[in-house]
């Protein structure tokens, strides 16, 4: 009796355990959805601009999902500036990168 016990009890910690890796597992997941949601706004604002954006970095805070979002857009010429490199990266409030996104449009010269 006292072996089914402790076998018993084993198993309850161990399903208590995967439980709990799960929860944390879902919220990893949620935050960078989150994330690439925000980085993909923040791409399409650039493509979808009359104007090309403007060569260099851009940062700005973003709210999604009730928090806020920091973002960060680099832009580099390609092609001979004919074509536009977007590089967005967004980061959580504690400063963990969770979303990257890189896209390309036309340039200026084009």
């Amino acid at each position: 009796m006292m072996v089914a016990l402790a076998v018993f009890s084993l198993a309850a910690l161990a399903l208590l355990r995967l439980e709990g890796a799960t929860i944390r597992g879902a919220g990893i997941v949620d935050e960078t959805f989150l994330a690439q949601t925000v980085a993909r706004n923040v791409a399409i604002e650039a493509l979808t601009d009359a104007r090309p954006p403007t060569i260099g970095v851009t940062r700005g805070v973003e709210q999604n999902g009730g928090r806020a979002w920091t973002w960060s857009r680099e832009v580099r010429p390609a092609g001979g500036g004919r074509v536009l490199t977007i590089a967005v990266s967004v980061a959580d409030p504690g400063g963990a990168t969770l979303g990257r996104l890189t896209v390309v449009r036309a340039g200026a010269g084009a």
